[in-house]
């Protein structure tokens, strides 16, 4: 059984779609139910699992959340670490948190996915021609 029904799938996709439209950057989200190490170490080996880094501009961001042991992160590629400022992601992950602990993980996934396609679009902003180098559909882990 899926955490996300199909239309909260569905809202999860059309946010990563909309995000996407403004920036040249490549957005994911992954779920699994628990993270038995380090948010961020679970984040980064599923952003190179997805193949994140492969990305022409190295502008990829991962949304990773368990939602049994309530954790999550947002990481971004080596090229928006370049040029962003080192609390980047805080205030995003601080609106997200406001949601999740209203128990509305998607609502707050949303946010984030809305933030994340603002901040991008200063930095990575849409081209013409830009292609979508990633899933948006969302990866669904089951621990490895």
């Amino acid at each position: 059984m899926a955490l996300f029904n199909e239309d909260e799938q569905h809202r999860i996709r059309v946010a990563i779609e909309d995000a996407e439209k403004r920036t040249s950057g490549q957005i994911r989200v992954c779920i699994e139910k628990s993270c038995s190490e380090d948010v961020l170490d679970r984040a980064a080996k599923y952003f190179h699992k997805l193949e994140m880094h492969k990305t022409k501009h190295r502008n990829g961001v991962l949304i990773y959340l368990a939602t049994v042991d309530r954790k999550f992160a947002i990481i971004g590629d080596a090229g928006i670490n370049k040029v962003v400022p080192a609390d980047f992601w805080d205030s995003t992950k601080e609106d997200m948190l406001a949601h999740f602990k209203l128990g509305d993980l998607v609502e707050g996934i949303v946010t984030g996915l809305q933030i994340a396609g603002e901040h991008l679009q200063k930095y990575f902003p849409h081209h013409n021609g830009a292609a979508n180098e990633l899933s948006d559909d969302i990866a669904f882990m089951d621990g490895e």
